[in-house]
């Protein structure tokens, strides 16, 4: 069994790292309060509307704090996206239109999008709406730029970019990648639109896509910016016109993003935002420290300790089931909600493969709190990720380790 001293030693070696990401921190904390205060947040705003959410003031600074945190024209943040998928989900419909061509750059996306393309049958489909879609694999962890530049001769509407890996095992895609494959995308067609997929990736770095050239990102709120105080919702944001139009998809027709009862959620999203970088910061950490401690371990990890991160998801290369189920053992048993319970591998809505999942959080499924999952297959790795505060990171990465060595 490692004690606390296996923990300070790795800490020692990462306080530069730490350092480094402390920074980033600072930098994202002052925007989120910028955006406050541009907006001029009242205590009044933290109330809701019911109904047909006609005249939101809340929900109207909650986009427009969201909006300027991603340096976007507008923002739609909505309790009624029901997950990250759902919210990347509207803005395909919203964009696509009937023989139009979706063009993929970062390989296959993960699995629950698999079904909502057309990639695995289902009437309710891209594809069964008559979309056409192709995809292009990343090479060496980088765009194939090549290929990209042979597709886009064809007429291609939307480019989908997925920065995170899903339960892939290539690397997350940073914001410097993001943009070299941006700009050189519109030196050949400068009007196709370009989506990313910003799940996992908000504030771990002081860029956004918008920042760099995307059109429109969408993203989750039991994720990053919802800082695990937001109970579900997700957002859109980009160029005005694209996003209402992901608006009247989600909603109708002519009444877009002027409708959508807030109810309770307008407190959580503007909580949630308040603390975003923090939270993201202690995730981030207790990431690396996880990479860290692995490695000397002996283990397989990515990304490594020391190198660039664009998202707060840590691999962990096990050697077989058994050692993943003892991993989320491990993770479960250190988090406030259901600690006493056992994770179990079962199948899962989206996915092939049976799913070992551990969240003992305060909301379920979250992932900027202390949670691990992976799909059981080989090589059998575990993905690592979250934490609301470092200090209660640091406890589960110590406790998953020993649970291991049981």
């Amino acid at each position: 069994m490692l004690d606390e001293s296996f923990i300070i030693e790795c800490e020692k070696e990462l306080k530069d790292k730490f350092e480094e990401l402390d920074q980033i921190c600072k930098i994202n904390s002052k925007k989120v309060l910028d955006g406050f205060h541009k907006y001029e947040v009242s205590e009044s705003d933290l109330n809701g509307t019911t109904g047909y959410g006609y005249n939101d003031e809340g929900r109207r600074k909650v986009e427009g704090i969201f909006a300027y945190v991603l340096d976007a024209e507008s923002a739609l943040v909505r309790s009624q996206f029901v997950s990250g998928s759902h919210a990347i989900t509207v803005a395909l419909f919203g964009l696509l239109r009937p023989n139009d061509k979706l063009l993929t750059i970062t390989g296959l996306p993960y699995d629950t999008l698999h079904e909502v393309i057309g990639i695995k049958e289902n009437n309710s489909s891209l594809k069964s709406f008559g979309i056409k879609y192709d995809y292009i694999d990343l090479k060496d962890n980088d765009f194939d730029y090549d290929k990209i530049k042979k597709a886009l001769k064809e007429d291609i509407k939307v480019i989908h970019i997925q920065r995170s890996r899903g339960y892939s095992l290539r690397e997350s895609l940073t914001i410097e990648k993001l943009e070299s494959v941006i700009k050189f995308i519109r030196k050949i067609k400068k009007d196709v639109i370009i989506f990313v997929d910003n799940c996992y990736c908000e504030l771990v770095e002081t860029k956004s896509p918008i920042t760099v050239g995307a059109d429109i990102c969408a993203g989750s709120l039991i994720k990053n910016l919802g800082a695990g105080i937001a109970f579900n919702g997700g957002y859109i944001a980009g160029k005005k016109e694209l996003v209402e139009l992901c608006a009247e998809r989600l909603t109708l027709p002519g009444e877009g993003s002027e409708v959508g009862p807030s109810s309770d959620a307008n407190r959580r999203f503007f909580q949630g935002i308040f603390f975003a970088p923090s939270a993201v910061n202690a995730a981030v950490k207790t990431s690396t420290l996880a990479s860290l401690a692995f490695e000397k371990l002996g283990y397989k990890v990515s990304p490594r300790y020391n190198e660039k991160r664009a998202d707060i998801v840590e691999l962990i290369y096990l050697n077989n089931k058994e050692e993943m189920v003892k991993y989320s053992e491990g993770i479960q048993a250190s988090g406030p909600i259901d600690s006493h319970v056992k994770p179990v591998a079962a199948p899962m809505p989206g996915y092939d493969d049976e799913v070992i999942m551990a969240s003992s959080s305060f909301v379920q499924g979250s992932t900027i709190e202390c949670s691990c999952d992976g799909p059981i297959r080989p090589p059998y790795v575990i993905f690592q990720q979250g934490a609301l505060t470092y200090e209660y990171g640091r406890l589960a990465i110590l406790n998953a380790i020993n649970k291991l060595k049981e």
